[in-house]
């Protein structure tokens, strides 16, 4: 189980791929309701699995030896681990002989359907973006 407080690896990526997902789907709209930019943008597809490949590789190990009780997750999470599995299922019948690491690997790296994130994890991290931006918007004007 993941530790409380811990960063994930990939927060910088998932970032610009989520604030890429928002500016596609803004310059698409005519007329913005916040609310809904959020519930739209989390379910369109993103460039990759949002999760490291140990976790991955852990997570889907424990699944395919039963070991693996998932109902404790949050479902958005259940969810990600459910298609990443699947995933690893199907590649490990065309590559038998790599492990469950590199199955992981390989299918994390993959185009994942959504972000698995909640709208309201997708508003939070979206203005503590903006809110980045224009700090450092601010600061190169200060040093100009």
């Amino acid at each position: 189980m993941k530790h409380k407080g811990a960063v994930m690896e990939y927060s910088m990526e998932r970032m610009n791929d989520l604030m890429r997902a928002y500016d596609e789907y803004i310059s698409s709209c005519d007329y913005i309701r916040m609310p809904e930019v959020y519930k739209v943008i989390v379910n369109m597809p993103s460039r990759r699995f949002w999760v490291s490949d140990i976790r991955a590789a852990l997570v889907v190990s424990a699944m395919m030896r039963g070991e693996n009780d998932l109902s404790g997750m949050w479902p958005l999470k259940k969810e990600m681990y459910e298609e990443i599995h699947t995933r690893v299922v199907a590649l490990k019948s065309e590559y038998p002989e790599l492990t469950i690491s590199e199955l992981c690997a390989k299918v994390i790296a993959q185009p994942a359907p959504k972000f698995y994130l909640t709208p309201g994890s997708a508003k939070m991290m979206i203005c503590k973006a903006k809110k980045r931006w224009m700090q450092e918007k601010l600061r190169r004007l200060r040093l100009s």
